[in-house]
């Protein structure tokens, strides 16, 4: 990992919830035998942005900041099944297992799977080809670790029996994932990308790929994996690991596009 990845890997643990609340109390705490007024003003606004950050609430607010775009309907699945010439079902990496135990060998984690399901349910309702674009991510510590392009060919011909037709295994970013996508498909003839990621990751794949396509390739999103309170009322309110996970998600994508990642 060189030095710009270590310091982007670096600035996102720090920024990333419970660490800044963490902070503020800790200093809120130190403060405190000081000036009560001071600590108070730091541990309660500290400890209530750690209660915010793991509610599922917060995550179903920002979810909803991020998950601009819609689902394809039966309508536009319906398009993409006439069009069957010049167009593909591109799924877009979303990390891999180095090493799982139960099959001995490096595996898609579940974001990951979870995209690739959704293409080839797409590319079986369509009778398009299916693509996949992901290598071994800037935080990679092994780089001759198995890329997610390669274990994903493997993953939709074993489990899905839906071989990819194209694979693009040296990207490592969503920026790089458009660029090295791009170049391999239009050499490929592809005129038309049916783009596929979760709903709050699709902004910044979207604005990645209109930037590598220019006029002269089409890009339709189809996202998938949308993130939505699961309970009503108070309950939202209440902190969950799985609240705690969204949050970190959903403000990991805010700084990525405010990076102009």
């Amino acid at each position: 990992m060189d030095a710009t990845e270590t310091a982007k890997l670096l600035a996102t643990l720090l920024l990333l919830p419970p660490v800044p609340a963490l902070v503020m109390m800790l200093l809120g705490a130190r403060l405190g035998h000081r000036s009560p007024w001071a600590g108070r003003l730091l541990l309660w606004p500290g400890a209530l942005l750690i209660w915010l950050g793991a509610c599922g609430a917060t995550a179903g607010w920002l979810a909803g900041q991020l998950q601009t775009v819609p689902p394809l309907d039966a309508a536009a699945i319906a398009v993409l099944k006439a069009e069957r010439s010049g167009a593909v079902i591109l799924v877009l990496g979303g990390g891999r297992i180095d090493h799982a135990p139960e099959t001995g060998t490096a595996e898609l984690n579940d974001f990951s799977l979870q995209r690739l399901h959704h293409g080839v349910r797409l590319a079986r309702q369509t009778g398009l080809p299916l693509a996949f674009s992901g290598g071994v991510g800037r935080g990679g510590s092994d780089r001759s670790a198995l890329p997610e392009a390669e274990i994903a060919q493997r993953v939709a011909e074993r489990d899905f029996r839906q071989p990819l037709k194209w694979a693009e295994s040296a990207s490592r970013d969503t920026r790089e994932n458009a660029v090295n996508s791009v170049r391999l498909l239009r050499e490929q003839g592809v005129k038309h990308i049916v783009l596929v990621t979760h709903a709050w990751h699709m902004p910044r794949a979207r604005r990645a790929f209109a930037e590598a396509a220019g006029d002269g390739l089409r890009i339709t999103p189809a996202p998938m994996g949308y993130i939505a309170s699961d309970e009503n009322g108070w309950t939202d309110w209440m902190p969950t690991t799985r609240g705690q996970a969204n949050v970190r998600w959903l403000l990991r994508e805010w700084l990525a596009l405010a990076a102009g990642e």
